[in-house]
């Protein structure tokens, strides 16, 4: 889609999955942070380019699931990141403040694939009647890279887009920075949540990968005992 054509359908129709006031007329540049040293795994901070928080992601511990909080600068639970457990797919629900009622789900992030090397997300908003067959917006690209963009559906139209953040500063106080392009009229607090799927979806197939290596590390080692 060129430009302009992009700009005036996402005037007429901007993206507020969470809400409108949180979609600017303006492109913005969103830096997430995370202090690998002093926050527990999962927490966030993410701020503008001039260092002004704007959202806060809280990692909570919930039985067997897996659990995020979003919270706008005031502190205040915009939404709930709920991973759903006994799925093929990683699928998380997210979910209006910290109410997870069925009936508060906003949309719902899953792996387009059970195996797959690279990042292939499909996003499904609440409203969407296509059984799953059609996703609202599709995640594509390279975690490891930090390399991913966020399309409108399954077309070229791009809303957002992430890329890795390294700064003199970050190396020395040990964070872990990245930084989200938002196009106009797009839902920032949306695309946050996003990442931060893509981070926890990320960090478990690592964990996996990481476990499958020990087991079969041991295995070897006890054979040749």
């Amino acid at each position: 889609m060129a430009e302009s054509s992009y700009a005036t359908t996402m005037a007429s129709n901007p993206i507020a999955v969470i809400g409108s006031q949180y979609c600017a007329a303006n492109q913005v540049d969103l830096v997430i942070s995370r202090k690998v040293k002093t926050l527990r795994y999962g927490e966030f901070v993410v701020s503008d380019m001039n260092g002004n928080f704007i959202f806060k992601v809280r990692g909570i511990a919930f039985g067997w699931h897996d659990k995020r909080v979003i919270l706008d600068a005031a502190d205040k639970p915009l939404i709930t990141l709920k991973q759903k457990i006994l799925s093929n797919h990683s699928r998380w629900n997210v979910y209006r403040g910290e109410n997870t009622d069925d009936k508060e789900v906003l949309f719902t992030v899953k792996t387009a694939s059970i195996f797959q090397w690279k990042t292939k997300l499909a996003v499904f908003l609440a409203n969407n009647n296509s059984k799953e067959k059609n996703c609202d917006y599709l995640i594509k690209g390279s975690w490891s890279e930090r390399s991913c963009v966020i399309y409108a559906g399954d077309s070229s139209t791009i809303v957002a887009q992430m890329h890795k953040k390294i700064t003199a500063k970050s190396l020395l106080i040990g964070k872990d920075n990245f930084m989200v392009t938002v196009y106009p009229n797009v839902d920032q607090a949306f695309i946050v949540s996003l990442i931060v799927i893509l981070d926890a979806i990320n960090a478990a197939a690592t964990a996996a990968a990481s476990g499958a290596g020990a087991g079969a590390a041991a295995a070897a080692a006890a054979v040749s005992c």
